[in-house]
């Protein structure tokens, strides 16, 4: 398989790395939705979250965590964005487990959220019970 972040992950090609541990690698997004966007690697491949362990999933998290502290910090921002896209039609282009982070700051709309839909409770019980006979 030759996946593009699996080589930036394991140092086959340059990135600006702002973390590394033996899971993860942190890189600067090369078309940020603002400064200091990062990136969360996993060095091993998955797919996206269905595939991979939870203490991985927990992990990334973390370490999400930790560099949006730091990005709050780095460039005054008001809070950060946590995003994991799984599939093409969530926005996922590069099918390699991934998460963005992404400094934020009041009003600045670097990142479109979801439009508030309605609904009503029968709706949202059919929904949860949908969803609870997929769970594993």
């Amino acid at each position: 398989m030759d996946c593009i972040f699996c080589r930036i992950a394991n140092g086959e090609i340059p990135s600006a790395t702002v973390y590394e541990d033996d899971l993860v690698r942190v890189i600067l997004d090369l078309g940020p939705a603002a400064r200091g966007h990062a990136l969360v690697l996993p060095k091993e491949h998955f797919k996206d979250s269905t595939e991979a362990p939870e203490a991985l999933l927990g992990h990334v998290m973390a370490v999400g965590a930790s560099i949006g502290e730091a990005q709050m910090k780095a460039f005054g921002a008001d809070g950060f964005n946590m995003i994991q896209n799984n599939g093409e039609a969530a926005g996922q282009s590069v099918f390699h487990l991934h998460l963005h982070v992404i400094p934020r700051k009041a009003g600045d709309g670097a990142v479109g959220l979801w439009k508030p839909g309605q609904t009503t409770p029968e709706e949202m019980n059919e929904a949860a019970e949908a969803i609870r006979k997929e769970l594993l």
